[in-house]
């Protein structure tokens, strides 16, 4: 199986109360795909970049070393390098807390005339991921694959909502998991409460539903079925940027590396992809994804496995 993502590849600049970077790698679509490789064989990404961008990261990205079993491979054809333009950059400062943040900067750049074009060689991906983009460009995405792929995966945020409503009600429509933050649900469905939220929400299109509490978990709706994945907690945060993107990454990543998308092994996928994001936040940008073995991995799943795993006897 393989699995095809379209988003953003770019440059941030963070600050958070534990320090600040200048320039570096993210961008949806890179921390996806650096997350997805460490279960499928193949990602295809299709986004764009200007000539500014360090490509000597593009090929860490590909995997180029021939001897790294570690991943799979990452084909990137279908980035697009425009000469003469800038790649988009985002500047973020995250208070205390780190579940809020200011934008400092938002310069679109190529982004802003960003037309996806889906290379023939990605149309037969077993699961698309929609990372987080204009609605219009996720409706050109879906039109341009001939045949529906086994899963289609979408994120959004609440800009799209503010402005985009009708385009974003048309994804929805499309598609079969929706991954949304638990703001961002109740803003689309209008409801306080959550569990009101997925219901409504669950009669626009999808048939799941994840919302994300960010350092407190993880909710995954699905008919009248609600499984709850906590969030591990962590001696240290550093950075929060691309955690909800790199949880995708690795949940769509196990589901196309197991070949099974019932709701049954969502689960385990909510907790894999839950266990990629605690290893994102552990340093600025993309570096603790870079150098993973699958043993950390697995021992961090199982730290997932027993801060939930409890013996009890109910008192009659």
């Amino acid at each position: 199986m393989s699995l095809l993502t379209v988003g953003t590849v770019a440059f941030d600049a963070i600050e958070t109360p534990f320090g600040k970077t200048d320039k570096i790698v993210g961008g949806a679509a890179t921390y996806i795909a650096w997350s997805a490789s460490y279960f499928s064989k193949q990602v295809n990404i299709v986004s764009v970049i200007g000539d500014d961008f360090d490509m000597n990261e593009l090929d860490l990205l590909k995997n180029t070393d021939a001897k790294s079993k570690s991943r799979g491979k990452i084909d990137t054809q279908g980035v697009e390098v425009k000469k003469g333009e800038k790649s988009f950059f985002w500047s973020g400062k995250y208070h205390l807390d780190m579940n809020s943040r200011d934008t400092l900067i938002t310069d679109l750049n190529v982004l802003a005339d960003f037309n996806p074009i889906i290379p023939n060689e990605y149309k037969a991906s077993d699961i698309l991921l929609l990372g987080n983009i204009d609605p219009a460009l996720q409706l050109k995405v879906i039109d341009q694959i001939p045949v529906r792929p086994k899963l289609v995966v979408m994120d959004t945020m609440n800009f799209w909502m503010d402005i985009a409503w009708d385009n974003l009600m048309k994804v929805i429509a499309k598609i079969d998991v929706l991954a949304i933050n638990d703001a961002e649900a109740r803003q689309l469905s209008k409801e306080y409460s959550l569990v009101k939220a997925a219901k409504k929400i669950l009669t626009m299109g999808p048939e799941f539903l994840i919302i994300k509490k960010g350092e407190h978990g993880a909710l995954l709706f699905h008919e009248n079925n609600v499984f709850f994945a906590p969030a591990l907690p962590l001696e240290d945060v550093f950075d929060p940027t691309g955690a909800g993107d790199t949880f995708a990454g690795g949940f769509c990543g196990f589901l196309d590396k197991t070949r099974d998308i019932s709701f049954e092994n969502m689960k385990r996928a909510i907790i894999y992809g839950s266990a990629m994001a605690s290893f994102c936040v552990e340093k600025f940008g993309t570096e603790r994804l870079k150098n993973l073995t699958h043993k950390e991995i697995e021992d961090r799943v199982r730290e997932f496995i027993d801060l939930v795993q409890f013996d009890i006897e109910i008192a009659d």
